[in-house]
């Protein structure tokens, strides 16, 4: 791959993602872009030190693959637990998990929106590198919308410690049930706290259509070449084919929009498999009935896409009425679906930030959500369990199986981000061969190929759980100007 007649441009680190990674990008001789990669060199090992452990450690254990989206795995273990021990849980139980992940949802979103992959937008994707950030973000749009961003999440958080006893790390799933509910007198004031947070979420909305939507470069440059390519979508739907963050059927539409599976998230193994490839510890997602062929795209190839602009092109409509609203502005826009311009992910999180709240209203509203009706007591012998979520960057599924006694004997976690990989890479490469020719480069022509999957909003401390061995190591010591000092290598 790296011959020395190539000229070699390297990202690296990769910045504002859950994770590590690099970019590598090799030019032919007259400057344009020939191959480039999409690298994640780091490894984890959660599939392997689960083994032998009780199957009811697991949202916790879990939670701890990542500090961003812990509520997710935390919600899928659980989920599977429920499966794995044959038990349902109590409606009011279901209730408050959706309740609170839900709440997590809206505050991840916003995470994204304005500090990982929003700066792009708010500030610039060609803006000095120190502003490209939550300060640069606060900078344009003024101290008191950046108070009130954090000021919405962390009460939203509050929310998720209250119920799940803290933030990071809950503890409120149990198979059939959760650990603890609401009070009657508790409702009220959540109930306020989801108002606002719908509240913030239109203001969301309002503040993407004045900095984003109502700048022809910004709308020109998320429908262009450079971010578009057909795949297939995958994503939770009800039985109405609406979204569905916490349960339903995962439904797969192919590239024109056509219904190409649905199925229960038992049945994963049917449908999805993994592809290495010798360039980076991420496995490659694909559906099986399409097969594997090599980062193509289209029809034939089995490369498809999940997180927001997924769960979008999978619905037929949303289920609460005002993301209904903005999905509809959302489709008048962009056209009939599915819409396949990657960072149109950006403006469906947003419409996915009102449904979320519109949803913990809706809950809120349930007489039963302040039920003591909390759990269904496990009665069964475990045997194997398969849980799914839409996590925010996509769906996450978590397979258990287990002896008798209830101790992994197999555990596979097939993140969003492992999901959307295939499709990930594939972009980077697009919007590097689209963006950069005759060899010239600046730092803002660099930005926007890491737009290219900070739209997908990776997390590769989760999507590197796999431990097959020794890993190859390099570390390098740097003088204070950069250079190499000293190389090991393992």
């Amino acid at each position: 791959m790296d011959e020395p007649t190539k000229k070699r441009i390297t990202i690296d680190p990769i910045t504002r993602l859950e994770g590590h990674g690099k970019v590598d990008i090799f030019l032919d001789d007259k400057g344009e872009v020939e191959r480039a990669y999409f690298q994640i060199p780091e490894l984890r090992g959660f599939e392997v030190f689960s083994l032998g452990r009780p199957a009811e450690d697991m949202p916790q254990i879990t939670s701890r693959i990542c500090g961003v989206c812990p509520t997710a795995h935390h919600m899928a273990a659980t989920k599977a637990l429920d499966h794995l021990y044959h038990v349902e849980p109590t409606r009011p139980a279901r209730l408050i998990r959706e309740l609170v992940y839900n709440a997590f949802m809206l505050e991840d979103h916003a995470l994204h929106v304005y500090v990982l992959g929003g700066p792009d937008f708010i500030v610039g994707p060609e803006a000095p590198p120190e502003m490209r950030n939550v300060i640069g973000v606060i900078g344009k749009v003024g101290a008191e919308i950046g108070l009130r961003v954090i000021s919405t999440r962390r009460r939203v958080r509050e929310l998720i410690s209250h119920l799940g006893g803290k933030v990071i790390h809950p503890v409120l799933g149990l198979p059939g049930g959760v650990a603890k509910g609401l009070k009657k007198d508790e409702v009220a004031g959540f109930r306020q706290l989801a108002v606002d947070g719908l509240d913030f979420a239109r203001f969301t909305l309002q503040v993407f259509k004045d900095i984003v939507l109502a700048n022809p470069e910004y709308v020109a440059l998320i429908t262009s070449d450079a971010y578009t390519h057909k795949t297939y979508y995958m994503g939770l739907v009800d039985d109405e084919n609406r979204p569905n963050f916490y349960d339903g059927h995962i439904r797969v539409v192919d590239p024109n929009g056509k219904e190409f599976a649905r199925f229960r998230e038992e049945d994963y193994t049917d449908h999805i498999a993994e592809q290495v490839e010798p360039w980076s510890y991420v496995k490659f997602c694909y559906l099986k009935k399409v097969g594997w062929k090599g980062f193509k795209g289209g029809i034939d190839d089995g490369v498809y896409s999940v997180a927001p602009l997924a769960r979008l092109n999978v619905a037929s409509r949303m289920a609460t009425p005002i993301a209904q609203e903005a999905f509809e502005e959302y489709e008048a826009t962009l056209g009939p679906r599915p819409v396949h311009h990657t960072l149109a992910n950006h403006w469906a999180r947003v419409i996915e930030m009102i449904y979320a709240a519109e949803r913990m209203v809706e809950i809120l509203d349930d007489p039963d959500v302040a039920s003591d009706d909390l759990r269904n007591i496990p009665t069964a012998t475990p045997d194997r369990g398969v849980g799914v979520v839409e996590a925010p960057r996509g769906t996450l599924f978590h397979h258990f199986e287990t002896n008798p006694n209830g101790i992994l004997t197999k555990v596979n976690l097939i993140v969003a981000t492992q999901n959307n990989s295939a499709r990930m890479a594939m972009s980077v490469e697009a919007a590097a061969k689209a963006l950069i020719h005759g060899g010239i480069v600046s730092d803002g022509i660099l930005n926007k190929v890491e737009m290219a999957f900070r739209a997908y909003d990776p997390c590769h401390a989760c999507a590197t759980h796999s431990l097959p061995g020794q890993m190859p190591l390099i570390v390098r010591v740097l003088e204070r100007n950069g250079e190499i000092k000293q190389e090991f290598r393992r």
